[in-house]
């Protein structure tokens, strides 16, 4: 499959909170979770080098509308709305049009 919509998102966690938000990130590539499909194709969270309350989180979806439906599931809420309460400021998020890469975890 090849991966037509992207994004990366960048959140900050409120101060000491990075390390609680990476773990509930990395729940969505468990079975059953928004990332462990088969419509994402990447799913990669990284932390700041400098600040450990910034997270980075990239997807890569076989579309937008695959993307956006598999958000409105309720494992994906539930995900959603744990993570709002980690944070301290709303998301920033960049979209992305995959050209080409790899992905191999």
């Amino acid at each position: 499959m090849i991966a037509t919509y992207g994004f990366t998102a960048t959140l900050t966690a409120r101060p000491g909170l990075g390390d609680r938000l990476v773990d509930l990130l990395l729940t969505g590539l468990d079975e059953g979770a928004p990332g462990s499909g088969p419509h994402c194709l990447v799913y990669l969270v990284s932390r700041s080098a400098s600040d450990p309350d910034v997270v980075q989180v990239t997807e890569g979806w076989t579309s937008e509308e695959d993307h956006h439906r598999v958000f409105a599931g309720a494992p994906a809420r539930a995900i959603a709305g744990q993570i709002d309460a980690l944070l301290a400021e709303q998301p920033a998020y960049t979209d992305h049009v995959p050209v080409r890469g790899r992905a191999s975890f």
